[in-house]
């Protein structure tokens, strides 16, 4: 198992709102990796694995802006 821990505010969607990514645990190749998000409306801690998240827009690398892939 490896725990990485991110260094850079990592906003993600989650199925209970939008929240910033804590940390990641990798199991290895025949499992999802599990991150620890903190929930932006409350604070509260969940885990989800890689099926249940995505990453929001970020502006510092223009990652993932749909108003830009429509132009």
């Amino acid at each position: 198992m490896t725990i990485h821990e991110f260094q850079q505010v990592l906003w993600v969607e989650t199925p209970h709102g939008d929240g910033i990514a804590i940390l990641a645990l990798d199991y290895g190749v025949h499992e999802n990796m599990i991150f620890l998000v903190a929930l932006q409306k409350d604070g509260t801690l969940k885990h989800y694995n890689t099926n249940q998240i995505k990453v929001c827009f970020n502006h510092t690398i223009d990652f993932n802006n749909e108003a830009e892939e429509r132009i």
